[in-house]
């Protein structure tokens, strides 16, 4: 390479260093943080350390370079077991994650298997305390490389290594009773009313998806159901475990559940109408947990 061309590769790495640097103060608070290995010495020696206080958020690391260490410290104190689950960015690559346990470092992800949308998950030692250390891997060209994931806190789960064995944890696989179901509408992700329109399985993840049309929407965590400009009416994809035999049926349903990374996992999904005579009787006896708006 000549002189000149290094020298001016030299200049816009710093400049580009500088602006993540400014970048990273704006975009840093307290679930999610994105900066770059390129603010920090090259030959520093310290490992740069971001502490982050939420139960979900995301970390992002352009231009890796050296260690990065994320420290989880959310209010955790009632929690009886804590699982720690990631999900890789789809454009995850130029580093290793590693779970911190007791100052050893445990392999969690690399960074081919980074890039297969995988949840990864582990306990964490503590119920008030998590970390895990990102270690660059060695290469020439850091200028298209981005580590980058999203993270939850899950509480009050058997523990297991496994995203998928969480998910069939809360699953139920059968129809809900009358207190799970009025439980369910007043402390789920998602409540929404709808049709299915389709079921697929993804025989590989082991996982069903129920594609729900046509919907009322009377609650959600994050954007896993959009809605049509058009109707007006929402729609959206529903995950649950393939034991659980989702078949496509007839008629409105009160579909809830949770919510993991975006995605929507089932919960109780009664026929609306079964749902409407429950929540009227245990309102005349004033059973019902919290108020739910009838059409």
């Amino acid at each position: 390479m000549k002189p000149r061309t290094t020298q001016w590769l030299n200049f816009v790495l710093c400049v580009i260093a500088l602006l993540e640097s400014l970048l990273t103060q704006c975009t840093a608070d307290h679930c999610n943080w994105r900066g770059s290995g390129l603010s920090r010495e090259a030959h520093s020696g310290t490992v740069q350390q971001v502490r982050l206080r939420c139960t979900e958020g995301s970390v992002e690391w352009m231009y890796p370079t050296q260690a990065l260490r994320v420290i989880l410290e959310p209010n955790l104190s009632s929690a009886r077991h804590t699982t720690v689950c990631i999900k890789p960015f789809r454009s995850f690559s130029g580093a290793n994650i590693y779970v911190e346990r007791a100052g050893e470092l445990d392999l969690l992800v690399n960074e081919q298997a980074g890039r297969r949308e995988r949840v990864y998950c582990f306990r964490a030692d503590s119920p008030q305390h998590a970390a895990v250390f990102l270690q660059a891997s060695p290469q020439q060209d850091i200028s298209r490389r981005t580590v980058g994931f999203q993270y939850e806190l899950l509480s009050n789960h058997s523990w297991t290594p496994d995203f998928h064995r969480v998910a069939e944890i809360e699953a139920v696989c059968r129809p809900c009773n009358n207190t799970e179901l009025l439980m369910a509408i007043c402390s789920s992700d998602f409540v929404v009313r709808g049709s299915i329109r389709a079921v697929s399985h993804e025989l590989d993840q082991q996982v069903s998806q129920v594609e729900v049309g046509g919907a009322r929407l009377y609650r959600q965590k994050n954007t896993a159901f959009q809605q049509d400009q058009g109707s007006g009416r929402w729609g959206g994809r529903i995950r649950t475990p393939l034991r659980c035999q989702a078949k496509q049926g007839e008629g409105d349903f009160l579909f809830t559940g949770t919510e993991h990374f975006g995605e929507a996992w089932l919960g109780c999904a009664p026929r609306y109408k079964d749902f409407v005579s429950v929540y009227r009787a245990a309102r005349e006896t004033r059973a019902n947990p919290c108020e739910f708006p009838l059409d």
